[in-house]
């Protein structure tokens, strides 16, 4: 969701600055933007961390086949930590970036574009804290947001795959349980691979522009931000279908899902579709992340609407 809110708000307001060289929503659009994109970067990286602490408490487990499936309000409440930490964490953003005018030279048109620049009108304290944010604001991303998450989820597979390796040893789980597992890490894997991918570049401009800023033009500046930008838009564009591809049973009830949808409520198809969302049932019964064999499911009247 956090993905697709990046792709629907931020995108559009980035390339109508590049095309009209004028600010969507003025001044709100300067501040918005950064806090959203910040707070995307907090959202993957804790969900990474948590998802390295369930694949920890899976493999340490002792009855890790037979473990209880997680509560959707456990789930719910993880999820509204995570936000609200992520947008806590961001809120200097709002503070930090103001809507500045400048005239071309070339042209004579007047342009718009986001400065970092703390407004003075802010009380003593909270200027303060914002400029010692604007200072470490490089070292933070780059520790918090980068090293953080790559760290977390590589020990939790060292771990979890040492802890593998010797129960495969005993012979302790089943051949099933150790595919879901599998099929699990290499999900985390693969998100934690796109992930340091599309954020190195903004990682490494940080630390060049910090040291040579003074060397650096405007223009070349605004294009090294506007390439860090993108690889923020490829991140939330490819991340749910690595998640779809990977997830198989995920993946799964998202195409029966559309299917049901697509198909409509018709009496014809009643049969089909009621088999559909009895299969749907089996595996969302599971959790999301296990990968259940697919059994013929009994035959059920269709009851009420298919979808």
């Amino acid at each position: 969701f956090w993905d697709f809110l990046i792709l629907f708000f931020c995108l559009p307001v980035v390339i109508f600055n590049e095309i009209t060289k004028k600010r969507l929503l003025g001044d709100v659009s300067c501040r918005i933007v950064p806090f959203l994109e910040v707070s995307s970067l907090g959202v993957t990286t804790f969900s990474l961390c948590a998802l390295g602490i369930d694949r920890f408490h899976a493999a340490t487990s002792p009855q890790a086949s037979a473990r209880p499936i997680e509560q959707c309000q456990s789930i719910i409440a993880k999820l509204a930590v995570i936000w609200v930490g992520s947008m806590t964490l961001s809120v200097p953003e709002v503070l930090l970036w103001q809507l500045a005018q400048d005239t071309s030279p070339v042209s004579g048109m007047v342009t718009e574009y986001c400065t970092i620049k703390p407004s003075s009108n802010l009380p003593e304290s909270v200027y303060s804290l914002v400029l010692t944010y604007q200072n470490a604001r490089m070292w933070w991303y780059f520790g918090c947001y980068f090293c953080l998450p790559i760290l977390f989820t590589v020990s939790c597979q060292l771990v979890t795959r040492r802890i593998s390796s010797t129960e495969k040893k005993t012979e302790c789980r089943g051949t099933k349980h150790s595919q879901c597992e599998s099929h699990l890490n290499c999900t985390i894997i693969g998100l934690t691979i796109i992930y340091g991918l599309c954020t190195t570049p903004e990682n490494v401009c940080n630390i060049v522009v910090a040291y040579m800023s003074p060397d650096m033009s405007k223009q070349t500046l605004d294009l090294l931000n506007l390439i860090n930008q993108f690889f923020l838009f490829f991140k939330c564009s490819v991340t749910p279908v690595l998640l779809l591809c990977l997830c198989r049973p995920l993946g799964r009830a998202f195409m029966d899902c559309c299917c049901c949808c697509c198909e409509g409520c018709g009496p014809d198809t009643s049969s089909s579709e009621g088999s559909a969302d009895s299969k749907l049932k089996t595996e969302m019964s599971s959790s999301i992340f296990f990968d259940k064999p697919r059994e013929s499911p009994p035959p059920l009247l269709a009851l009420g609407t298919p979808c």
